[in-house]
């Protein structure tokens, strides 16, 4: 169903590569709600991805940029408010990858080299993305940012690794981000704390199936599928949410305020076998 919530409005999308991107949702939820959109990602991400069929079915233009090069974002932001014939209302940061989780490396044997681009890429990316805007004065006075983040970035989770680090950097930078440019044009920049979702970069998360499992057992109301965070970035595009800012919202079903839960109570005793009982049969072993 259509509210129309961004009738009128402008949007950049970063990060959509295929049907499985929070970003891929986003775009389809924000033309449903009368936006017009741009989609960026790498170029090889383009040519990887399947991100023209987005781009058919949401009549937007793609323009590819990598977003931690300060010169493809300043062509992007030119050029996008060219095709979509003025400033830009809303913008949505999908961006997040780590070489470090990517070759198993773990968080107290890290490359550092690595962590460089799992910061650039994860959070300096925003950074760069909005001061390149402002400079240029791309967003629309009263828009909204928005980049997706994680609770790792205030608990320790195994296995989330430097990604915990650049989630919280990406936090601290929508605060700071969000004071300077809420006072001088009213552009409002939040982050959403989604739920675990299954998407190609959750999927490289060791041991992330366990944590999805573990988050829709702990969330009383079970964990927010990427539509429902589409829903969610939608409302904050819309003038709806003009006074929200600099803050960290937790989309996860109420994960990030539970301490134990009656399901993950009831699977953690399940975990308790006996030593002389077989796992599968629970019959006792004798020797």
């Amino acid at each position: 169903m259509s509210y129309n919530l961004l009738k009128g409005k402008r949007g950049i999308i970063f990060g959509a590569l295929n049907d499985q991107s929070i970003a891929w949702k986003v775009a389809e939820r924000a033309v449903e709600e009368g936006a017009q959109i741009v989609l960026t990602n790498t170029a090889v991400a383009c040519r990887m991805g399947t991100i023209d069929e987005l781009a058919k079915k949401t009549n937007a233009v793609i323009i590819p940029a990598d977003a931690t090069s300060v010169e493809d974002l300043e062509n992007l932001f030119v050029e996008a408010q060219k095709a979509l014939g003025g400033k830009i209302d809303f913008v949505l940061h999908s961006c997040a990858m780590s070489m470090n989780m990517r070759k198993k490396r773990t968080y107290d044997d890290l490359d550092y080299s690595f962590l460089d681009k799992t910061l650039d890429i994860s959070a300096i990316s925003f950074h760069k993305m909005i001061q390149v805007a402002k400079k240029l004065d791309a967003i629309a006075e009263y828009g909204s940012i928005l980049a997706l983040t994680y609770v790792a970035s205030h608990r320790t989770f195994f296995g989330y690794n430097d990604m915990a680090d650049a989630k919280a950097l990406l936090e601290s930078i929508a605060r700071s981000f969000g004071y300077i440019y809420g006072r001088e044009k009213g552009v409002r920049v939040n982050t959403i704390s989604q739920s675990p979702t299954m998407t190609t970069a959750g999927g490289g998360i060791k041991g992330f199936d366990g944590m999805l499992d573990y988050a829709d057992r702990m969330s009383p109301l079970g964990n927010a599928s990427a539509d429902e965070c589409a829903d969610y970035c939608v409302v904050m595009f819309s003038d709806l949410t003009r006074k929200v800012t600099m803050q960290t919202l937790f989309h996860d079903g109420g994960f990030s305020n539970m301490g134990m839960s009656l399901r993950g109570m009831t699977q953690y005793n399940k975990s308790f076998v006996p030593e002389n009982t077989d796992a599968e049969t629970g019959k006792i072993i004798y020797g």
